[in-house]
């Protein structure tokens, strides 16, 4: 049984302060929604605290900003800060370089290439809450896709547009369950429902025309 102590309360604390003005990606659904779901998925399939503190703050050094890094440190530990940069693809003010989107799209399968070859050799700490936030996010695709007003258009929001959100979700899927993941056959059900309401047949990995050297990590077939 994980135990919860005061860290993780205070933890929801910096979470809810941090994540204070964001909300999820198109929709008006507080940011806070997104952490707390995670950490629940992380504490429901047998993580300890230090990953549940994590899994509040996997995206503050992303959404927020690298100063959060120390002060995640300082508050909470080596453990956790070292599963949150595991866990952050981009820092805030890298992102907030990909003014141009043709430059923004270019970069974001880069990113996601480097980070399905660091998730693959991955620690296991690192791995739950990762797979947990995937997990997090596919599902809220899937409600996206199943509504009738939102639909396909959920891809609009992504760099990777629908092929390569799809890809990479599918791809996520193989290294997880690669890894033997705890939440691998959730996450596969998640992405099959979302390759089926997205009319995607077969399912197919992350790629692009110009680069197909990852093959290794990123092919699924």
């Amino acid at each position: 049984m994980t135990t919860l102590t005061d860290r993780f309360s205070r933890a929801v604390d910096y979470a809810r302060i941090a994540h204070a003005r964001q909300l999820r990606k198109g929709t008006y659904v507080p940011y806070l929604s997104h952490v707390l779901g995670v950490a629940a998925l992380v504490i429901e399939f047998g993580g300890n605290e230090d990953q549940a503190i994590a899994a509040l703050l996997h995206d503050t050094i992303e959404d927020c900003g690298e100063a959060h890094e120390a002060m995640i440190r300082a508050l909470f530990g080596e453990a956790v800060v070292d599963i949150v940069i595991a866990c952050t693809d981009v820092s805030a003010e890298a992102r907030a370089a990909d003014a141009n989107p043709e430059i923004a799209r270019s970069n974001w399968y880069d990113r996601k290439r480097a980070h399905l070859a660091n998730t693959i050799d991955a620690d296991d700490s690192v791995l739950l809450v990762s797979a947990c936030e995937k997990l997090h996010n596919a599902r809220a695709i899937v409600q996206d896709l199943e509504n009738a007003a939102i639909g396909v258009a959920v891809f609009d929001r992504f760099n990777g547009g629908r092929e390569g959100t799809l890809g990479y979700y599918q791809s996520l899927a193989h290294v997880f369950a690669t890894r033997n993941v705890v939440v691998a056959g959730e996450f596969d059900i998640a992405v099959g429902r979302m390759h089926e309401l997205a009319g995607h047949t077969p399912r197919l990995p992350l790629r692009s025309a110009e680069e197909v050297e990852h093959r290794r990590i990123l092919d699924c077939h």
